[in-house]
């Protein structure tokens, strides 16, 4: 790993909270994703799973997290399984962890290998009367993919098919949600190595430059920085790609008079960060670019103001989307009567934004965590209206991670440059050495 030691008190902190979701006498039982091949002899980078890190912290392969707290072996609450080191295996792939190394890692004492650990789990089994396995229900997911966390499901419970199973997915959903003051230490790390990385990026954009090189500037400043990777697929927009929200071609020149859309973030300790802005690549933005980018930083202002415990997702969603209405008539784009004869199924505003205001962010950029009910203490969103001009080949998004708190959020990129007066300025110093 990159990144330095994270505090095992993170991890153990949310295998408490697990447990305490727990029925009597239950055992939860999580393995890791499986290596995965690509063609020939040759594996896609391996992607551990989300759930045992956040038990664990672990991202070997053939891992797995076992909780059995009413368990009679008290040596045996708390399990971890661990790949068995192999020198030949070693010589080819490296070190693999040792006992000691994965309990400084998770807290979890008792390590057992993964090619030893059917007979402990058999006792386990014959013990318990209920059992949690895990599943992806990451109200995202397309289920028209390949699931391999099933294969593991249907086979244990045709192993062992008299006991009473429980989705450990439910409980995850709730708790993962809901961030301890541990796992924002290690997001807020992840947000700084951005912060870095966009400044850095302002520093070096001038009309000339590739789209690519600027995905090259950001790289080296995370990996410089202990960043594990970068959180997802690095998005650098320029001009008319803007409109593309998951645009990752990266591919043209930025050309002087153009916006560029740059949407990306670091991953650190396994846990990610998620960053938009949207600057002048000459350094200055036109009045129209800066009227459009000033409406949705009021959007986005917005939208934190009113981001607190307590408001549900869709009725915040409702108010964000009734400011942008507002702002698209304000800005010309739609009129009284577009929005009078409208359908309410497509509103017009919906021409110019057609994406969501916030998601969930942690372990998983698009993390798990309530989209019904309100939202709590704790949770850690992103916040990024923007809008999308066909006629006028322009996309503007404005995108910070925002932690919430009892009384109101704490923004986490607070200090980075966000108004075009800020932008420009940075932009200008640069450019003259001041």
């Amino acid at each position: 790993m990159k990144y330095l030691p994270i505090p095992s008190k993170l991890h153990e902190e949310n295998r408490k909270r697990f447990i305490k979701k727990m029925k009597p006498n239950s055992v939860a039982i999580f393995p890791a994703n499986p290596t995965l091949s690509t063609n020939g002899d040759a594996v896609y980078t391996y992607q551990p799973n989300s759930d045992v890190i956040w038990l664990s912290g672990i991202v070997q392969e053939q891992t797995m997290v076992i909780l059995y707290p009413d368990n009679p072996d008290q040596s045996a609450k708390e399990v971890l399984v661990l790949l068995r080191p192999n020198e030949d295996l070693e010589k080819w792939e490296g070190h693999k962890l040792r006992k000691e190394e994965a309990t400084a890692i998770s807290g979890i004492k008792n390590v057992q290998w993964a090619d030893s650990i059917d007979a402990v789990l058999q006792v386990m089994m014959h013990n318990a009367d209920t059992v949690y396995l895990n599943s992806n229900e990451n109200d995202r997911l397309s289920t028209s993919l390949l699931r391999t966390d099933l294969d593991f499901v249907h086979s244990f419970m045709q192993r062992y098919p008299l006991h009473n199973y429980e989705r450990a997915a439910r409980i995850m959903k709730e708790l993962r949600g809901i961030k301890t003051k541990y796992e924002v230490e290690v997001i807020q790390k992840a947000v700084d190595i951005t912060h870095k990385a966009f400044r850095r990026v302002m520093d070096f954009i001038e009309p000339g430059v590739m789209e690519y090189e600027i995905e090259a500037e950001i790289t080296h400043e995370f990996l410089r920085n202990r960043a594990t990777k970068h959180a997802y697929d690095c998005i650098i927009a320029s001009g008319d790609s803007a409109r593309v929200l998951h645009y990752i071609e990266n591919n043209r020149e930025c050309k002087d008079g153009d916006l560029i859309l740059m949407d990306f973030g670091a991953e650190y300790g396994n846990y990610a960060s998620d960053l938009t802005r949207t600057i002048p690549v000459n350094g200055k933005f036109t009045k129209r670019q800066k009227e459009v980018y000033n409406a949705v930083l009021d959007l986005h202002n917005y939208a934190k103001s009113i981001l607190k415990p307590g408001i549900s997702v869709e009725d915040y969603t409702k108010k964000v989307n009734a400011a942008t209405e507002k702002a698209c008539v304000k800005l010309g784009l739609i009129t009284k009567a577009d929005i009078k004869n409208q359908d309410p199924d497509n509103p017009a505003y919906r021409k110019y934004l057609y994406h969501g205001i916030s998601h969930h962010m942690g372990i998983d950029v698009h993390d798990l965590g309530t989209r019904t009910l309100p939202v709590k203490a704790g949770m850690v969103f992103t916040v990024e209206p923007g809008l999308y001009i066909e006629e006028e080949q322009m996309g503007i998004r404005i995108e910070n991670d925002i932690w919430l708190t009892r009384t109101g959020h704490v923004d986490l990129f607070k200090g980075i440059p966000i108004t075009v007066e800020e932008i420009e300025a940075c932009m200008k110093k640069k450019k003259t050495g001041k």
